[in-house]
């Protein structure tokens, strides 16, 4: 419990944002920033190694 909580924050901000474009920006708007936050989170994750991409060339036995 030491750790600095960012993951809850950027979750809570994430969340704030998609609120503000729900009310203001109507339905279309607000499944824009969610997709397009969702896409940013996998590229975090790919960037930062969380995830591993499959090569592209098919192993050799």
């Amino acid at each position: 419990m030491g750790e600095f909580p960012v993951w809850a924050l950027a979750g809570l901000a994430f969340g704030t944002v998609l609120g503000v474009v729900g009310a203001f920006g109507g339905l279309n708007a607000f499944l824009i920033v969610l997709v397009l936050g969702v896409v940013g989170f996998f590229v975090g994750l790919v960037m930062e190694g969380g995830v591993r991409m499959p090569t592209l060339h098919p192993r050799r036995q």
